[in-house]
């Protein structure tokens, strides 16, 4: 007998979400089902309708929606090694992906189906509700930072080689650049991160050797300052008003002149054209597209499971816990909505 799976369904885009029985679907080959235990929430989870149609147009409704996942292993397909049932994991699920497009893939439910070389095992230290806050924020930095259509930096590892260049992350205190922050020193690059002066602490326990007020008049020339002589290895921009501030930057500092956005692509579509007069090239991260590279193995099956283990990496920012079971989770979007600063909203199934 197949468990009993329900889903937090959306019907259409813009229609209030309602959970339903939802099929439980079995592993394919190089893929493993996974109970959820705790799922975190992203901006994208809660479009309003009509921006549903224009960030995921090839969505097919109904519809689960959800990327980030934490829970047990339950059942593994052909061909996956390193994981087997009762192993507890995170994992992104890729089901809103147009290369994946399916409900089965999607987190917001009680059984759902994950690419295996995009799963990490975690350690018995880290809670589900922790573990959850990672997945995408991990993807999207990782996807910005390493891929050689970004910034292509050397990948990370437990014996990283010192490199003499900077890393800055616009944005430093939030998932994403909570997450940039540890990989790019992880991957032996000093880095710089810009947050507001009451998270200066939080990016700097992260690994930021400096960090600077993301409002300052002078935010740029600060950084500028902190960089020294040294050569800039790239930016990752993160935020709004971002990219206002990032280009000139990259512009002016010495070395690579390569911005990886997290902005939404048209307004960095805009950029990158005034960009490209100062000699920058800005590039538009879409965080799921290093499951088709050797990035997301990378990152998820070689440097992740031991990084977490020995305490290298952190589960960051800290997990807020909103409700548990399947119908919180449209008050946890609601509560994003409102904004969050250095945290991340989760619920528990």
């Amino acid at each position: 007998m197949s468990p009993q799976n329900s889903a937090l369904w959306l019907p259409k885009p813009g229609a209030p979400f309602q959970v339903g029985p939802a099929p439980y679907t079995p592993p394919a080959a190089s893929e493993v089902v996974v109970r959820v235990r705790a799922v975190a929430v992203n901006p994208i989870d809660g479009l309003p309708g009509f921006l549903y149609r224009l960030a995921l147009p090839w969505l097919t409704f109904p519809a689960v929606v959800g990327s980030d996942v934490a829970g047990e292993v339950v059942e593994t397909g052909a061909g996956v090694t390193g994981l087997r049932p009762g192993d507890r994991v995170l994992g992104h699920a890729f089901g809103v992906d147009k290369s994946r497009n399916r409900a089965a893939e999607s987190a917001f439910q009680h059984y759902v189906v994950l690419m295996r070389h995009m799963v990490s095992p975690i350690p018995d230290s880290l809670t589900f509700a922790q573990a959850a806050v990672l997945p995408l924020a991990l993807s999207t930095a990782a996807t910005g930072m390493f891929q050689q259509d970004h910034l292509g930096l050397a990948m990370p590892g437990a014996e990283p080689a010192d490199h003499a260049d900077t890393v800055v992350v616009w944005g430093g205190s939030t998932s994403v650049g909570s997450n940039a922050i540890q990989l790019a020193r992880n991957a032996g690059y000093q880095v710089v991160a810009t947050a507001s002066p009451h998270n200066f602490d939080h990016v700097r326990t992260l690994g930021a050797a400096h960090a600077v007020d993301r409002n300052s008049p002078s935010a740029v020339e600060e950084i500028l300052e902190r960089i020294g002589g040294g050569p800039l290895a790239g930016i990752l921009a993160i935020g709004s008003g971002s990219l206002t501030k990032t280009v000139p930057l990259a512009a002016r500092a010495p070395g690579g002149k390569r911005i990886a956005s997290a902005q939404p692509e048209l307004f960095t579509r805009i950029t990158r054209r005034r960009a490209r007069r100062h000699g920058v090239r800005v590039s538009s991260i879409w965080g799921g597209t290093l499951k088709d590279n050797e990035v997301g193995p990378a990152i998820y099956t070689g440097f992740l499971p031991s990084a977490l283990a020995t305490g290298a990496y952190r589960a960051a920012p800290d997990a807020t816990v909103v409700g548990h079971g399947l119908a919180h989770i449209p008050h946890a979007l609601r509560e994003l909505k409102n904004g969050v600063s250095a945290k991340k909203l989760v619920v528990t199934l």
